[in-house]
């Protein structure tokens, strides 16, 4: 089955701050909520896909690890170890068990199904119950990220188009970019989360075409040149999440915004690129329909 980009985890350590920098962008970002588990999160709804803004915001309530589980907040709070960035990714999902029953069945290293609620603050006031069901899959050779499927129980409480419009013109999610020494090396994985139809490897590449956005893994040497707000380097270590490209309504439009914020950016090509440094361990690209990445980029 070909999943969707649902949304993007992105590890900050500090949640207020994030916020900030993205409404400074021209993100309309939901209310700040708060997880039975010890995190807290705040959003910013696209068209069809979303990034999550996470951070640690009560470590006293993160339950200990437990063998075989994933704990979402100690996973996370680990990841915050090594500083911020994006530490997993969600796909779309109308029924996270069948999914989980599907990867192990495929050898996949899966995680007993994760459910919880929390409340959402609606946009006119007033609040909601919010529910969903994970279901992880981890590898060994990526010990500090994860994947998982996402179902979500009460969806008319969570979409919400007064969250969805954006200054900056942002419509969704086109491309998640991972970087790997040797990217051809994960087409098992993700032909076993995607369809092996949905997987091509290249010179230095792996391109995993989704139901809804595109996960390009890159060698180092062709992530440097893709991106050169972002400083050389040969060596990696593991696989990790590096950046991720969102389409929007104008790119000009984009550009004069966070001109006239004072936004840290560098134009490359057809796109605007925000380096790891300022946008908390990840590359932002804003980019037009048209700039939407090749299959041999």
């Amino acid at each position: 089955m070909n999943r969707g980009i649902d949304h993007l985890v992105l590890c900050v350590d500090d949640l207020d701050a994030a916020r900030r920098f993205y409404e400074r962008l021209g993100f309309t970002t939901t209310p700040r909520a708060v997880h039975p588990f010890g995190t807290g999160n705040s959003l910013v709804q696209l068209q069809g896909n979303f990034l999550e803004l996470l951070g640690v915001v009560e470590p006293e309530n993160i339950p200990p690890a437990e063998p075989g589980h994933l704990g979402f907040g100690a996973f996370n709070r680990a990841f915050l170890e090594t500083g911020p960035g994006m530490s997993m990714l969600a796909f779309a999902s109308d029924d996270a068990r069948r999914d989980q029953a599907e990867f192990a069945a495929k050898g996949l290293h899966t995680c007993p199904i994760f459910d919880f609620s929390r409340q959402a603050m609606l946009p006119g006031g007033g609040q909601a119950t919010v529910a969903f069901s994970l279901a992880f899959v981890i590898d060994d050779r990526m010990p500090e990220i994860a994947f998982f499927v996402c179902q979500q129980h009460a969806p008319q409480y969570f979409w919400k188009p007064e969250y969805q419009r954006h200054a900056n013109g942002a419509v969704a999610v086109a491309e998640v970019v991972m970087v790997a020494e040797q990217p051809a090396s994960l087409g098992e994985l993700f032909a076993k989360l995607q369809g092996p139809g949905n997987v091509e490897a290249g010179d230095d590449r792996l391109t995993v075409e989704t139901a809804r956005g595109r996960i390009a893994v890159l060698s180092p040497r062709r992530f440097a040149a893709r991106f050169p707000v972002v400083p050389a380097t040969d060596a990696v270590g593991a696989p990790r999440f590096a950046g991720y490209r969102l389409v929007v309504e104008d790119v000009g439009r984009t550009e004069a915004l966070l001109r006239e914020r004072s936004a840290p950016f560098r134009k490359e090509g057809d796109g605007l690129q925000i380096g790891p440094a300022d946008a908390f361990g990840v590359v932002i690209e804003f980019a037009p329909e048209s700039a939407r990445p090749s299959p041999t980029e």
